[in-house]
């Protein structure tokens, strides 16, 4: 079984693509154990996290076309003794750079009405990081480079492409709880998980790698300045 991207018959129908209207945040009723869709899960130490099924329609082509035209770059990182490839490909656009889609210029404007008063300020960022297939990855972290690591910020991901599952878990954990202990959020093509409040500093997320996997996946981090 793998989870290749296809377009649904729902998306077909969509004439243009369009992003669905974020609502106002609920509390979710079910609690970290059961994130709600839409609804603002509370976390401990004061993060929280938003997951919008479905937020853009009707885009399905936009990541073979970002794949085609996002000058992607293979990075090299130290571990322990040795260099490696980085299990990704990874592309950053600062606020000055001319974004490589309208769309997703859009969602960067649509982030930032939505969610500007609260944050205090806009999102001006955007990474992308480019999942080949199942054996690509990002280990676990938080995006605590700048001022992520000592102020509460938000960092909003769009995914594009084949399904993958983004974990979360506490950076503290309580003495003897399984360090495995997670929240897992399945995304698919087109849905946004949106993080807040301490969750970088407080909390940790991944993608891991999966075997059940074919298909590329394109992540789109939306983020205001000064946080990585």
């Amino acid at each position: 079984m793998t989870a290749a991207f296809q377009p649904t018959l729902f998306d077909s129908a969509v004439d243009r693509p369009c992003f669905r209207a974020l609502p106002a945040a609920t509390r979710a009723h079910g609690g970290p154990a059961d994130p709600g869709a839409g609804a603002r899960t509370p976390l401990a130490d004061g993060a929280w996290v938003e997951l919008h099924p479905n937020w853009l329609r009707g885009a399905d082509e936009l990541p073979d076309r970002l794949t085609r035209t996002v000058d992607w770059r293979a990075e090299r990182r130290t571990m322990y003794d040795r260099v490696v490839n980085v299990p990704r490909l990874v592309r950053f656009y600062g606020e000055d750079e001319p974004l490589p889609h309208p769309l997703i210029a859009q969602g960067l404007s649509l982030l930032s009405a939505r969610f500007g008063a609260e944050l205090g300020e806009p999102f001006r960022t955007v990474g992308m990081c480019r999942y080949r297939d199942g054996s690509d990855s990002v280990a676990w972290h938080g995006d605590d480079i700048g001022r992520g690591r000592t102020e509460d910020t938000m960092v909003a991901i769009l995914s594009l492409g084949a399904a993958r599952t983004l974990l979360l878990r506490p950076r503290r954990r309580p003495e003897g709880a399984a360090r495995s202990a997670s929240l897992r959020f399945p995304l698919g093509h087109g849905d946004l998980i949106v993080m807040g409040g301490s969750c970088q500093r407080t909390w940790e997320h991944c993608i891991p790698k999966s075997t059940r996997v074919s298909g590329p996946r394109i992540s789109v981090q939306f983020r205001p300045r000064g946080v990585r």
